[in-house]
């Protein structure tokens, strides 16, 4: 289907009496970090900092990074993770992990961290009652990627994802390794065969690296009512991420590493599964922390678009990008049930499926965070837009985001959150007002509305049609469909 060439940008909708106040983070491209008031105003730009995503910290402080790789050599790859100040001063870097020696580069070390990473305090990255992210010390857990060969997996390198811990002064304290756990990961035979073939190979100027999981989120499980009720899969330190590129979301065991938990890679064994669905390119995985609404359930934005490993067929020759849908979905789903407590899809929405599925997509980046009110803040990255829906599915805010990279010319944004005021002491809390929701049917760009008309009959309906043109519109003073 056509979309409309010409779109707004800013804050298009802002309901003040339902929305959850705070402000909103992002990465604007080749900007820098941008931080937003709920009329889309810019409060605060850290220019050139990267976000893989940007976190903000209590005291108006920023967790983000100060740039990434040539991507020639490295992809994905983000040179270190830091924290500013409100006044963009280094209060902590990282990048002692592994030390390389890129073409037209001096040799230095870098952090290789993508994605996600998290703070101890909290075990989200946002917002939570009483969890709060520590600022002058703590661990930190990253994902980063280390190139490795596991002729158990495929016979070409393999860009793996590693979950690393460093203390406060960097030194490393734990670590866990994706590729030493393929055994765990549910894949068919056909599946194997084809991530053996071709573990999803991107081609960098000297060399290919199978990207083979492209794990995209990463954070702990916190304190949550499974553990409570005597489950140790879900230990507060455990570990949950999930795997774009092959359908799975999984918790780690802290303590041994192992894989205690899983969602995927296929999604038609038992009937909970069944009627679940397929979970397809999934981004920000993640348990909603304790004291937000919905606490201990699972929260993720369901891409759809192409993903997986499995037999060929005629829509995946080489069984790369097995399973296929052309819509997104934002799932909350009782982790021990897999029940469907909540969902925001293309019907939520109000289109049809599958005729209009199309106008909630996201096929890659994007997220969910649950908000203290009980929305939830999507941003349904490819096309930049950021918005805010209560539990009912009414559209509270959205953001359409005006920056636009020069590397990927699209209005991508990869992940937002929303902050309290209060971690912003640095700033007044603002004063916003109202953004009224437009009706598009009864918008019309200056002048269009007031052309001069001639009355005609079409087929027994009376309408008003410009001399110039014969088109279909809708007249904004009369409120209803007609022919002009």
């Amino acid at each position: 289907m056509g979309f409309p060439s010409v779109y707004p940008t800013g804050v298009t909708v802002y309901n003040p009496a339902k929305a959850a106040p705070g402000y909103t983070l992002l990465h604007a491209p080749d900007v820098g970090v941008v931080l937003l008031d709920l009329n889309g105003r810019e409060v605060q730009v850290w220019k050139d900092l990267q976000g893989f995503p940007p976190k903000l910290l209590p005291g108006g402080q920023l967790l983000a990074s100060s740039g990434n790789r040539d991507p020639k050599h490295a992809f994905q790859d983000q040179i270190d993770l830091v924290q500013v100040d409100w006044d963009g001063h280094i209060v902590w870097r990282f990048s002692q992990l592994e030390e390389v020696s890129d073409p037209g580069s001096e040799t230095r070390w870098v952090a290789r961290q993508h994605h996600d990473f998290q703070r101890a305090g909290n075990p989200v990255g946002y917002y939570a009652p009483g969890q709060t992210p520590q600022t002058d010390g703590g661990n930190t857990l990253l994902l980063v990627h280390e190139e490795v060969h596991n002729p158990a997996i495929s016979d070409h390198v393999l860009l793996d994802d590693r979950i690393v811990e460093v203390g406060w002064d960097g030194r490393l304290l734990w670590s866990w390794r994706a590729s030493d756990h393929i055994d765990e990961l549910g894949f068919s035979d056909a599946a194997r065969t084809a991530l053996f073939r071709n573990p999803n190979l991107r081609q960098l100027a000297d060399r290919q690296v199978g990207d083979w999981l492209h794990i995209n989120s990463l954070s702990a499980l916190g304190p949550n009512r499974h553990y409570d009720a005597g489950d140790a899969r879900f230990h507060p330190d455990n570990l949950i991420w999930d795997a774009r590129e092959a359908n799975i979301i999984a918790i780690v065991d802290k303590q041994s590493g192992a894989i205690v938990w899983r969602l995927g890679p296929d999604y038609d064994g038992n009937d909970a599964e069944k009627k679940l669905g397929w979970i397809i390119g999934q981004h920000h995985a993640h348990l909603i922390p304790r004291g937000l609404p919905g606490e201990g359930n699972l929260l993720v934005f369901d891409n759809g678009g192409w993903a997986g490993y499995g037999a060929p067929h005629p829509a995946s020759p080489d069984g790369l990008q097995h399973v296929r849908r052309d819509y997104s979905r934002v799932l909350e789903i009782d982790p021990v049930t897999l029940d469907v407590v909540w969902q925001y899809t293309p019907a939520e929405a109000g289109f049809v499926i599958p005729l209009d599925a199309q106008r909630f997509y996201s096929p890659f980046v994007s997220s969910a965070q649950r908000l203290s009110n009980g929305n939830t803040l999507i941003t349904e990255g490819s096309n930049g837009r950021i918005f805010e829906v209560t539990a009912d599915h009414e559209l509270v805010w959205e953001y359409l985001s005006p920056y636009r990279g020069k590397t990927y010319p699209l209005h991508l944004l990869y992940r937002a959150y929303r902050a309290p005021y209060d971690w912003v002491p640095q700033l007044p809390t603002p004063v916003e007002t109202a953004v009224e929701r437009l009706v598009p049917a009864s918008f019309h760009v200056p002048g269009a509305a007031n052309e001069r008309r001639r009355e005609v009959t079409v087929q027994g309906v009376q309408a008003g049609v410009p001399d110039s043109a014969f088109c279909v519109a809708v007249s904004r003073d009369a409120g209803r469909s007609e022919l002009r």
